[in-house]
């Protein structure tokens, strides 16, 4: 009888663990969330994976709204649903998804397969990517804030190079609109991120970086109300306000897409996005192709030149039954071929360092090699599993600020009393 029950249980736990990592009855889920034709290219890329390795996987499609992407993600992770196996993350989500126990460790799978973690940007994989220690994500691809510009308007009325300062860049913008409202009324000098959304904290570090500042100390400190973070947001309000070089709506409508509108619709000089916009500005019927450069974000006098990180990540769920199957489509999906890919046909900021050498994107996208030291560098936001609670509060502050409800000390001394109640609270 022992014999048997052993033998029993032993025969249990080979099943449990085809199923966890063998059983092919069932496909491997992706959820990944977009614009139509970047899903359309998904399933392309799944398609080839398919037709390479026998392993069959199910597209779990997701809104293109990127805050309903990440609750589409919570609802199944938190209640322990073997799917999706592999998915897109925000990579402010990753803190989060970690300290929540939603995350499988790779640590294993990338000893025991050999991978190479430095094909990668290293500070990429150092502050996104690992959380206590442990990589718990992959980049698929990167984001950062970049300073795109007329060519065409900088050759007509400005002489010297693109601005190197903040105060600089305030007076090209006065000197093109005197010049271009003789013609076009609603002209503007800088379009930029101001509504209350995860946009405006972006662009607010990339203004208090470029100062001196910053959100957390090396010590883990909240430092949210530095006299120089009050400055650069004084400096925010201003462009509005005092000195008029950006319009009136930006604390009200100014997200991504209405910037890039806005830029590429041909009233205004600059325009601070993500890498995204430069393919849309290019493409056939846009208003400024060809008529558009890219160049770092101004600085303040001292300070440096600074951009916020973004991109999407790649994570495989803890609860996952095809982990092995899971591990296999996550290597792909960052490999060299389809990074390329998704490069070449997406537009995307390929994650790999090498990819920016290969000759089909010096040939046909140019401009991502002069992007590649802008991403070596970009600046992470905080890797905290609190961190989107922060971040709401931090958005309410800053744009409080921008619209004249509260001072730039007022906004940022509220949202650092209430940044470390938060704090507090999960540390408790």
């Amino acid at each position: 009888m022992k014999r048997l029950i052993t033998a029993a249980l032993v025969a249990a736990a080979l099943i449990m663990s085809c199923a966890g990592d063998g059983d092919r009855s069932s496909p491997v889920t992706l959820m990944i969330g977009g614009a139509p034709a970047e899903l359309d290219y998904w399933e392309k890329v799944i398609g080839d994976f398919t037709r390479e390795t026998g392993i069959a996987v199910d597209l779990m499609r997701q809104p293109t709204d990127t805050d309903q992407r990440r609750q589409s993600l919570v609802v199944p992770l938190r209640a322990g649903e073997e799917d999706p196996d592999v998915f897109l993350m925000d990579i402010v989500w990753i803190g989060q998804f970690a300290a929540s126990g939603w995350l499988e460790p790779l640590d294993g799978r990338i000893a025991g397969d050999g991978f190479n973690l430095n094909v990668f940007f290293q500070g990429i994989i150092e502050f996104a990517d690992r959380y206590e220690g442990h990589v718990v994500a992959m980049p698929v691809y990167v984001d950062a804030g970049l300073l795109y510009y007329r060519k065409d308007i900088f050759q007509e009325h400005l002489t010297g190079k693109v601005p190197e300062t903040w105060p600089e860049l305030v007076e090209y913008c006065r000197v093109a609109q005197r010049s271009e409202r003789r013609l076009h009324p609603d002209f503007w000098g800088f379009v930029w991120q101001g509504a209350q959304y995860e946009g405006l904290v972006c662009t607010f570090m990339e203004f208090a970086l470029s100062n001196g500042g910053q959100l957390i100390d090396r010590n883990g400190n909240l430092t949210l109300d530095d006299p120089r973070n009050i400055e650069a947001l004084e400096f925010m309000r201003d462009l509005i306000v005092t000195h008029k070089v950006s319009p009136p709506n930006t604390y009200t409508e100014m997200k991504e897409e209405e910037v890039r509108t806005f830029f590429e619709s041909g009233q205004a000089l600059f325009e601070r996005n993500w890498p995204y916009a430069w393919g849309l500005h290019q493409a056939e019927g846009s208003p400024v192709k060809d008529r558009v450069g890219i160049a770092l974000l101004p600085r303040f006098e001292g300070g440096r030149h600074a951009a916020t990180l973004g991109g999407w990540h790649i994570g495989m769920s803890r609860s996952s039954d095809r982990k092995q199957d899971a591990w296999r489509l996550m290597q792909y999906i960052v490999s060299e071929p389809v990074q390329t890919g998704f490069a070449l046909n997406l537009g995307w900021n390929p994650a790999r360092q090498d990819v920016y050498n290969s000759p089909e994107i010096v040939e046909n996208l140019p401009h991502l090699v002069a992007l590649k030291e802008v991403f070596r560098t970009a600046s992470p936001r905080p890797n905290l599993p609190y961190y989107s609670l922060l971040s709401r509060a931090l958005q309410a502050e800053l744009n409080k600020a921008l619209s004249g409800m509260a001072t730039a000390e007022e906004a940022l001394k509220s949202a650092q009393a209430q940044g470390l109640e938060i704090m507090a609270t999960y540390e408790e």
